[in-house]
């Protein structure tokens, strides 16, 4: 059956898609949530001319490798399965392995990451949420109240204090959250649905970190709670933040698939997932060619082929890669821990939950695994670390007069409202334009700049490659910034 998944997911992205209508707002030329840091104010400007160029990021100065070589053997931890996202990652100076399950983020993978996070929160705080930190500390008497200190077994990172009393390190924070609301004693009906949400790291002792960032024992992940005032509510906030997640995906253009789900050690009645289609998903899933249904093999029997909801379509298997979680929870947690709040008639009632999980790390690791060729890098268009990247000749060669052009395209990209901070000058003019454009493709700029011979003709004209599409194009100056300046950025 798996080959055919390949024709079904696009009808079942359309049958998904659909709710979004409403949600859809104008998104293209550049986003007013800029990367850039904001004007400084007459009094805290600085003292310096305001024609000062800003200061353009130089590939000679990023701490990341520029002998892009391959990742092989002696760099993987020992008897830890790969794959072509982990390898590209490393390669690209973007991870480094630090033990079992854990790594370092370099720094271009930082500001991919605060991106996503800018991402994640646009759409989360569209939704009504707010932002939040709880501690990574837990309690292991909270943990016991709801039952999961022996229930999530060895899974659960556990450690004692000076004192003997015992903690773990949050992999999830229903007990937290549902503690904290439980103790404000004033939460009215009219503050319902409440929706709090954090992005922060998460600590889980898998007993096979693999994939680099796919599966590993230290992730962040974004984590929302929702109290409602009662079941039919609790439903409509699931939805909308459903919602909200097929619109965050759509954005970034990863073609995930809201997929029904087994609520496993969470609990609650209702939970679907997020999948990414991948070979290397380790996640079995079943999709009907006729309808929207799609499932997690786990909630079916392994021998069905017949969709449960149409009665007609067939089902065909597949493998994503869980990229979010979502569960209505009810009142599980809330009854615990006491979650109360005052109804219309003045009295305390248990709220409703929901919980909705995203994992950050896993989307980049992810979007690199399906997005990417065997050799390059492909990022989502919002989330690449830097948006340009411009070549200038090598120095000594023919073309070696249109240095300073180089310079001068750089900061006049930069600034760009929709670029600033997101060019950058490869400087390392020893090299030949081509084994740095090499380069470049490999660590996926979405658009390289080449200045070459062609920038000394009477016309000047600027090489342009587009990593999305490939395409290569030859645009004067003005070309080149009428181009650019649509680029959308957070």
């Amino acid at each position: 059956m798996e080959p055919a998944v390949h024709q079904l997911w696009p009808r079942v992205r359309q049958h998904l898609h659909k709710p979004l209508i409403l949600l859809q707002r104008k998104r293209s030329g550049c986003s007013v949530h800029s990367s850039a840091s904001p004007a400084p104010s007459a009094s805290s400007a600085p003292s310096a001319p305001a024609t000062r160029p800003r200061a353009l990021p130089l590939v000679s100065r990023l701490y990341q490798p520029s002998n892009l070589r391959d990742v092989g053997p002696d760099s993987r931890l020992q008897g830890e399965q790969t794959c072509k996202s982990q390898r590209l990652m490393q390669q690209a100076g973007l991870i480094h392995p630090s033990n079992p399950g854990c790594y370092y983020y370099l720094p271009s993978t930082v500001r991919s990451m605060e991106k996503l996070v800018r991402v994640i929160d646009q759409e989360m705080q569209a939704v009504g949420g707010q932002k939040l930190d709880m501690p990574s500390l837990c309690s292991a008497d909270l943990w016991r109240t709801s039952d999961r200190w022996e229930l999530m077994g060895k899974e659960l990172f556990r450690l004692k204090d000076r004192h003997g009393a015992d903690f773990c390190l949050g992999p999830t924070h229903e007990e937290a959250v549902t503690t904290l609301v439980a103790h404000q004693s004033t939460v009215s009906h009219r503050q319902l649905p409440l929706l709090l949400y954090q992005i922060t790291r998460k600590f889980r002792d898998e007993p096979k970190p693999k994939f680099g960032l796919l599966r590993g024992r230290e992730f962040y992940m974004k984590d929302m709670y929702s109290f409602d005032v009662s079941e039919e509510a609790a439903r409509r906030t699931y939805e909308a933040v459903c919602n909200a997640y097929a619109a965050l995906f759509a954005r970034l253009g990863l073609p995930c698939v809201r997929v029904q789900a087994e609520a496993g050690n969470i609990g609650g009645t209702l939970s679907h997932e997020f999948q990414l289609p991948a070979e290397i998903g380790e996640d079995k899933l079943l999709v009907c060619g006729s309808c929207a249904f799609s499932a997690n093999v786990e909630t079916l029997s392994t021998d069905q082929t017949d969709c449960p909801k149409c009665k007609t379509g067939k089902l065909a298997q597949s493998k994503g890669i869980e990229v979010g979680h979502t569960f209505y929870l009810g009142k599980k947690y809330s009854n615990m821990f006491n979650a109360a709040f005052s109804n219309t008639q003045n009295k305390p009632a248990i709220a409703e939950m929901g919980c909705y999980g995203l994992g950050v790390t896993r989307i980049l690791a992810a979007a690199i695994e399906v997005l990417s060729t065997d050799d390059e890098i492909r990022w989502p268009g919002l989330l690449a670390p830097y948006q340009v990247c411009v070549l200038p000749p090598k120095k000594g060669s023919k073309a070696d007069g249109a240095s300073s052009m180089a310079e001068d395209i750089a900061h006049g990209l930069g600034a760009l409202p929709c670029l600033r901070g997101e060019v950058v000058l490869d400087d390392r003019t020893h090299m030949t334009i081509g084994k740095r454009l090499k380069d470049a493709k490999r660590l996926g700029y979405p658009y390289v700049v080449v200045v070459g011979q062609a920038a000394l003709e009477e016309q000047p004209n600027f090489e342009v490659i587009c990593q999305k599409n490939g395409e290569t194009m030859f645009l004067s100056k003005e070309g080149l910034l009428d181009l650019l300046r649509t680029v959308e950025t957070v």
